[in-house]
Parts: structure tokens; C-alpha cells; sequence
């Protein structure tokens, strides 16, 4: 299906503008690799334009009402609800979307948006105690300037929408830089948010390859916070940039995610749960459970029940309510998947289930015997490939969670509440959910990760928190 508009322009300052030089590039249909949308090739002195048009809003913005923010943005979600069928179609056409994720992130990113419009009003500060008579001691808080944010390809509107939408409700303006695998979307936020009533350079969007010009919007001076989603090698380097220059970051990261299916769990809310927390978009989710362990008792039955469902999981027509499984979103991650699945059966692991091509798309696939002579052991395929591991005890298999470098999300299915808070307590993973896949998320909760999986949390308390300043202020008699 042909794009719905080419953008062969960059939004900086409240108009459509063209890279430096005139430059585009064409993005491709993971489906069938053909040319979904041209679109402009930024450049660094594009960036350096996009920021100087922020910081030159930031003044005027940043003292804004919040009342105003609160109404643009929930006009911009009104506007999100009257183009659904625009934004589903470039979830899927763009980035190979299936019917059924491409609902679930529509939904979602409406439901942050509208969580963003409330922000504007809670970005307070308190009356403090004083140690001196006669004075009146306070904090407020204030906008941090100029945010860049970078959104990944797997969830561009819902990364688009909660990495824009929250610093815009609190003051700050933005500078987007979108994958360059899934950049429509930005553009489609930046017509909305300016329809909206968004003021101009409060939110300007460069499109280019991150490689080329990301290094020159996170080391930006004008640039006050970066917020980052994507791979844990790009987040330390992000990371180490806004050290040097004692830049505010939130970085949401790569995980290698565990679930632990105990003896005395449900296995009919299990093996659902397992299916919807590795085969969502075809494994390319951060927060994916690619790493389950079972009790011993009940691995046989686990694994025959989930390996049963698995092999009746669609991979048809992309808008069909009955596809689960899309395409890979490129040549290179596709070598990604393909390497791990081959390596791990040439070093001895057992293909259960999946692992054939079809076009694109490779079949779920899950794996038992991997051990650690195997890349897909410890690193995140991002592909619809799980490791089924067998375990003797509770014990045990907290003991192989907790055994990574990541710490996004975890998950145990049990009926025993002792253990399951246990390990919710004990486990190394930011977020943990019991009884339920890892991939869980709302627009309100602290979410991240910790150690490779990222820094700080996203949400809107969160937000407040990484993307306002305090500001004291005492009033003496």
C-alpha cells in the first residue's frame, strides 16, 4: 500500500522546511521491502536549526498557562481519535504492524496523550518550613528548556506521543528525532500538535539517520534533557554525552526478559500469557519474555500446550484480526534473528517449534537446550524467538532471572502470593508482574529499566519529576 503523504520536508519552527542540500531518503515496507515514503534527510545544520527554533520558543512556552497546555493537548487527542484510520494505516504499512497491535498502540498513545493534558496542572511545589521567623519559604517548578527526544521504530506513536506529549504539557519544548525506519508518524504528531493549537518551534521534527546527526542533537548545548528509547549499546553512548554535559536522560533500553512458570501456576492463563508476551509484533518488543523457566514438574505439559498454540498463531494478511506474526522490520535485523535461531541449533539446541521463513517473516519460534555457547542465550534477538528452560525449584528460578545484565520486566505465573511477592521484591527487573506477561504498560507508572535495560523512568509523575527544576524561593519580612 502506497503512504499516505511523502514528507520530504523537516517541521522546524512551525513550518515545513528542507533538509540542508535537499536531500531525502525512502523508507521501505518491511512486508515486501518496496518504498513506503520519501522522506527529508536531515543533516546536522537541520538539527542545529530545529534546536535554535525550540530554544527560541522556550522563553514564550515555558511561561505558557497551563490551562493553554492542557487544552492543546487534549485537542491534539481529539484530533488523534478522528484520524485513527490514518495512524493505524502507517503502523502498519510503515513498520509491518498487525491489525491487532496496531489497535492496541493506537489506544494506548491516545490514552497518554490524554494522561499528558493533566500534567500541565500537577507540576507543583509545596511551602517549606523555615529555620528563620518572618519568612515565607517555597519551591516551584520549572520547564527544564529544551528536551530531544529519540523514539524507536517498534512503537513509534506511543513513543512519539509520550516522549513529546509530557515535556510539552509541562513547559518544555522538543526536538524529535524519529527512527529512521518509522518516521510518518512524526510527521503526522507534528501536523497535530500545530493543528492543535501547539505554538510554532515548540515542537520541531528532523528526520535523518541517527548515526549521522544524533551525536549533534544529544551534545547539543541548548539541548537541557535527552530522552532516549532503543538499544542499550546507543543508550550507554547516549548516556556518556549527557555526562560530559551534565544533561538531564531517561533511557528506556534493551531487555532479556524472564517469565517462571512455577509448578502450582495456571497453565491456561500461562501459556496465553507467554504467547502475548514474546509474539507481540513479532518479538520486536523490548520488553518481551524470551527467557522462561519451568518447574520441572510441569515443563513437559508447558512446553507441549505453549509449543500446540504457538504453531496455530497466524501470519496472514496484516489487517486481519487473525494475524499475529508480521514481518521483521529490516534486512538487518532480519540477519539478526536468523543468526541467533542458526547458531543456537548449530551449537546443540533443539528447535521445537518455528524457525522457517515466509518472505519476511520468520515463524515463532521456540528453542530448549541453549546454554551459554549461544547468542540468543543472553542477547535480545528482538525477533519472535523464546528459550524454554527447566527448573527444580522456586529457588532456582529466581536465582537464572536475576542472571543478566538487563532488568526491564519480569513476570512468574504461581498461586502461592508468599513466593510471587517474593519474587517480585527480589527480582533484578524494574517492573514485575504476576500472573501476567511482561508486556504491560499504562501511561501513569514508572516505567524502565535497570542496569543495561536504561536509567530513570518514564510516566507522568516520572516526568514531572526528570523534566521540571525546583526552584526555591523564601519572601522575608
Amino acid at each position: 500500500m502506497a503512504a499516505l503523504a511523502s514528507y520530504e520536508k523537516l517541521w522546524i519552527g512551525g513550518e515545513w522546511t528542507g533538509a540542508t542540500g535537499g536531500k531525502t531518503f525512502d523508507v521501505l515496507q518491511p512486508e515486501d521491502s518496496q518504498i513506503y515514503s520519501t522522506v527529508a534527510h536531515g543533516g546536522v545544520e537541520d538539527v542545529n536549526r530545529a534546536v535554535a527554533a525550540a530554544k527560541l520558543s522556550a522563553t514564550s512556552y515555558g511561561q505558557s498557562l497551563a490551562k493553554d497546555r492542557e487544552a492543546w493537548l487534549m485537542e491534539a487527542a481529539h484530533l488523534l481519535m478522528l484520524r485513527k484510520s490514518q495512524f493505524m494505516g502507517a503502523l502498519i504499512d510503515e513498520i509491518g504492524s498487525p491489525l491487532k497491535k496496531a489497535e492496541f498502540e493506537y489506544g494506548k498513545a491516545l490514552s497518554m496523550l490524554r494522561a499528558a493534558s493533566g500534567m500541565a496542572r500537577q507540576a507543583k511545589g509545596e511551602v517549606i518550613p523555615s529555620d528563620h521567623v518572618g519568612r515565607l519559604s517555597m519551591s516551584i517548578r520549572k520547564p527544564v528548556g529544551v528536551v530531544a527526544a529519540i523514539t524507536p521504530f517498534n512503537v513509534p506513536l506511543i513513543k512519539g506521543v509520550r516522549l513529546t506529549a509530557n515535556p510539552l504539557a509541562l513547559g518544555n519544548t522538543v526536538v524529535l528525532l524519529p527512527s529512521e525506519e518509522a518516521p510518518t508518524i512524526a510527521m503526522m504528531l507534528a501536523e497535530l500538535y500545530s493543528e492543535a493549537g501547539i505554538p510554532a518551534g515548540a515542537f520541531n521534527v528532523v528526520t535523518g539517520y541517527g548515526h549521522e546527526i544524533g551525536d549533534a542533537l544529544t551534545s547539543h548545548p541548548d539541548v537541557a534533557m535527552v530522552t532516549f528509547t532503543g538499544s542499550s549499546r546507543v543508550g550507554a553512548h547516549i548516556q556518556r554525552i549527557c555526562a560530559a554535559g551534565n544533561k538531564r536522560v531517561t533511557l528506556e533500553l534493551g531487555g532479556k526478559s524472564p517469565m517462571v512458570v512455577l509448578a502450582d501456576a495456571d497453565l491456561g492463563k500461562a501459556v496465553p500469557a507467554a504467547i502475548q508476551g514474546i509474539f507481540t509484533f513479532q518479538g520486536q518488543v523490548c520488553m518481551g519474555n524470551s527467557r522462561i523457566y519451568v518447574e520441572r514438574t510441569v515443563f513437559d505439559a508447558f512446553l507441549a500446550l505453549f509449543s500446540a498454540a504457538t504453531q496455530k498463531l497466524g501470519m496472514g494478511d496484516l489487517r486481519s484480526p487473525q494475524t499475529v506474526l508480521g514481518p521483521i522490520i529490516s534486512e538487518r535485523q532480519r540477519e539478526r534473528v536468523r543468526r541467533h535461531i542458526a547458531e543456537a541449533q548449530d551449537k546443540g539446541a533443539t528447535l521445537v517449534t518455528g524457525g522457517k521463513w515466509e518472505g519476511n517473516r520468520c515463524q515463532p519460534t521456540i528453542l530448549t537446550g541453549v546454554t551459554e555457547a549461544m547468542a540468543c542465550c543472553r542477547e535480545e534477538t528482538f525477533g519472535p524467538v523464546v528459550s524454554v528452560y527447566p527448573v527444580d525449584s522456586y529457588e532456582e528460578a529466581l536465582r537464572c532471572a536475576n542472571d543478566t545484565e538487563y532488568g526491564l520486566a519480569s513476570a512468574i505465573f504461581t498461586r502461592d502470593l508468599e513466593r510471587a511477592m517474593h519474587f517480585a521484591q527480589h527480582s533484578s527487573a524494574a517492573m514485575c508482574h504476576i500472573n501476567a506477561s511482561a508486556l504491560q504498560d499504562e501511561p501513569h507508572v514508572p516505567f524502565g529499566g535497570n542496569g543495561a535495560s536504561g536509567a530513570g523512568r518514564e510516566g507522568t509523575h516520572a516526568d514531572i519529576e526528570a523534566m521540571t527544576e525546583l526552584k526555591w524561593i523564601t519572601i522575608n519580612n
